[in-house]
């Protein structure tokens, strides 16, 4: 037969039931002392759940329905949601506005900071035909006619600056032939004065021998070695050629004329090969230009 267990023999979790349950038996007690009395009226009865009962039937409700049911959203819910969408597609706009506005931006520094291509000046933007210069015999000798630049234009002749002088490459002309006057000289990038000195000039920004334009070239007639003097002479039918680094081109000599040193429209591009020939002309007056055309020979 099992031992009665003594008070101290009983957990904290036990004396509590056993209170819990002494405290039951007491009010049931009253209860029926106030029935058999008349002074309680019958009504349905509630058990008395003690936590061991309340922690079962908790476990048994949350077995039959593991999962609760969402209520309902509400038209709060989806203002707010409303509210939250259109918060989302602001944040994108403001986004793209500031990723578009940055790239602008971007694109305006650069074309500030970017340094324009310097390119030859096309020969038609000349105020008068190059190689013109004093007479040898005249006060001073020879140097730059600059009386033939128009006087309201002259101020501003003088300040240009020169251009630079290309990178030599394979394809330019560096020598020229006229077998018809006896012509055999260099040539070189650029027709100033100096240029003009060492021998024939081709103009800055004219096409390479060979190529699709017109290849502009002066020297002088009665000074630094008057490699032009018989350019007077020349026929259509004669001969002109160019050399290269890569290969000798003929060109045939179409026609010769007499013009005014503000003749420039002579220089101008074409849209088939040719090659100009410009000196001073006549021979110690230099008042006037000659100009010799010729055709790359097919």
């Amino acid at each position: 037969m099992p031992r009665k267990r003594s008070a101290e023999d009983l957990s904290i979790e036990e004396l509590r039931l056993l209170l819990i349950e002494k405290q039951r038996a007491r009010r049931q007690k009253r209860l029926e002392h106030f029935r058999r009395s008349g002074r309680l009226m019958l009504v349905e009865e509630h058990p008395i759940e003690t936590p061991l009962d309340h922690l079962s039937s908790r476990s048994l409700s949350e077995e039959a329905s593991p999962t609760t049911t969402r209520p309902p959203r509400t038209w709060l819910d989806r203002v707010l949601l409303g509210i939250e969408v259109l918060a989302v597609l602001g944040l994108a706009f403001v986004l793209l506005n500031g990723f578009t506005l940055i790239r602008d931006l971007n694109r305006e520094v650069a074309s500030l900071i970017t340094q324009p291509t310097l390119t030859p000046t096309p020969a038609i933007t000349a105020i008068v035909l190059p190689g013109g210069h004093t007479p040898p015999n005249s006060p001073g000798g020879p140097r730059p006619n600059d009386a033939e630049i128009p006087e309201h234009l002259r101020p501003v002749m003088l300040s240009l600056p020169e251009l630079p002088t290309p990178t030599p490459g394979v394809e330019q002309a560096i020598r020229i032939q006229i077998p018809a006057i006896n012509v055999d000289a260099p040539v070189v990038q650029g027709d100033g004065w100096e240029q003009l000195k060492k021998g024939v000039g081709q103009r800055l920004g004219t096409p390479n021998p060979g190529q699709r334009g017109n290849i502009v070239l002066s020297a002088h007639n009665d000074i630094f070695g008057e490699i032009f003097r018989d350019l007077d002479k020349l026929k259509p039918g004669d001969q002109v050629i160019l050399y290269s680094n890569q290969r000798a081109y003929v060109y045939i000599v179409q026609q010769t004329q007499i013009v005014e040193p503000t003749r420039v429209e002579v220089m101008a591009p074409t849209q088939e090969p040719i090659v100009t020939l410009i000196s001073c002309y006549p021979y110690m007056v230099d008042n006037q230009r000659i100009v010799v055309t010729a055709r790359l020979q097919e």
